[in-house]
């Protein structure tokens, strides 16, 4: 019999070191819901940056991974290298799995039966409902245009009074953002559903807390129940009348499907927003947003260099800077085998900041 080797391990020093300057600031300013305080916090302190340079010593130490850390009780192996990011992500959800322990615990909070915490045949009904509603493979959605005007409804009330400030603050953006997100998943009568929102935000709220923190079960089954007798008005031109028209299976579970996108909306206001204080701080880059927008004629469908604007805010502030799998089965890897049920961690700012292999890894680059 051929004996494997085992990947690397990290000693007891590196290991803390990742879990200090890495992990628990990422968890301390909320995995589900941020905490405003704890990510102030972060920021001024530098977290991030330590957190990237920590990860480029022990890359350099190392070499490229992955590299199994000595955690009690918990099988964990950090990503080093981005092949290794592109093998782990391109193959889920076999060896590795998107239902980690870590998901279960936390999304059970608010959505016990969502594609992110189901595997098997469960999961791959409640993908394709996902992909199906969402229209993941069309470049636009084909409600795009209702969309629109409903964005630009509400982005005209907010900012009447920016302009009277002299400024866009995050309070009034956000509120105007939700308003967009109920509009565009239930219809018109949710715009002003503030108890909605307000359901979601607190059981996420929990949800930080994972196993840590007892499920609020009466509360998500109202939040649930309000979340089901939105989606049976089935208002045209709404997500929710997509699903009304869909053949529907037992393993479906629409209505657990939901909740993730209002939680997945929370982080895409907040890429919007850091993308539109790049554009006001960088000159130049915001002229060229501008001249693209003038001389649109898709209808606001086509705007490679402001989409390109939004995905710099997502690579100098990934929403989900902590990427997590699960190993289904023993996976080989040039440097040795990973055995099965290892959580797998990439922390995604260190290949987005990596200034060793990134010329513009600090620069807004769109």
């Amino acid at each position: 019999m051929t004996m494997r080797n085992a990947l690397p391990t990290a000693s007891i020093r590196d290991t803390l070191g990742v879990l200090v300057d890495v992990v628990i600031p990422t968890v301390a300013k909320g995995p589900i819901i941020r905490r405003p305080k704890m990510v102030g916090l972060a920021e001024r302190l530098q977290l991030d940056t330590r957190a990237i340079r920590r990860m480029q010593k022990i890359e350099s130490r190392y070499g490229p991974g992955p590299l199994m850390l000595p955690v009690p009780r918990w099988s964990r192996a950090l990503i080093l290298s981005p092949e290794h990011v592109h093998r782990v992500l391109d193959r889920a959800p076999e060896p590795f799995a998107t239902e980690t322990d870590e998901k279960r615990a936390a999304l059970s909070h608010f959505e016990p039966k969502g594609a992110l915490t189901s595997h098997g045949p469960e999961r791959a009904v409640r993908r394709q409902f996902n992909e199906d509603v969402l229209e993941t493979p069309k470049t636009v959605h084909g409600l795009a245009p209702r969309f629109i005007d409903v964005v630009n409804q509400e982005t005209a009330l907010f900012l009447g009074s920016a302009e009277r400030d002299g400024e866009l603050i995050w309070d009034a953006f956000f509120e105007a953002w939700f308003r967009i997100v109920r509009r565009i998943i239930f219809g018109d009568s949710a715009r002003d559903d503030h108890e909605l929102t307000g359901m979601v935000a607190e059981l996420r709220a929990d949800a930080n807390w994972a196993f840590m923190k007892p499920k609020q079960t009466d509360l998500r089954e109202r939040f649930l129940s309000t979340l089901e007798e939105r989606m049976t008005r089935a208002e045209p031109g709404s997500l929710a009348s997509i699903i009304a028209a869909m053949p529907k299976t037992p393993d479906m579970d629409p209505v657990h499907q939901v909740p993730q996108w209002l939680f997945a909306f929370d982080p895409a206001g907040m890429a919007t927003f850091r993308a539109l204080a790049l554009l006001a701080s960088h000159p130049e880059q915001a002229d060229q947003a501008r001249k693209e927008m003038a001389a649109d004629a898709s209808g606001r469908q086509n705007l490679p260099y402001l989409r390109a604007c939004v995905l710099e805010s997502l690579r100098l502030w990934p929403t989900t800077p902590l990427v997590l799998r699960q190993t289904t089965s023993e996976t080989e890897w040039e440097t040795g085998a990973m055995p099965a049920d290892t959580g797998i961690l990439i922390y995604a700012p260190f290949f987005h900041r990596d200034d060793r292999q990134l010329s513009y890894a600090q620069q807004f680059t769109p």
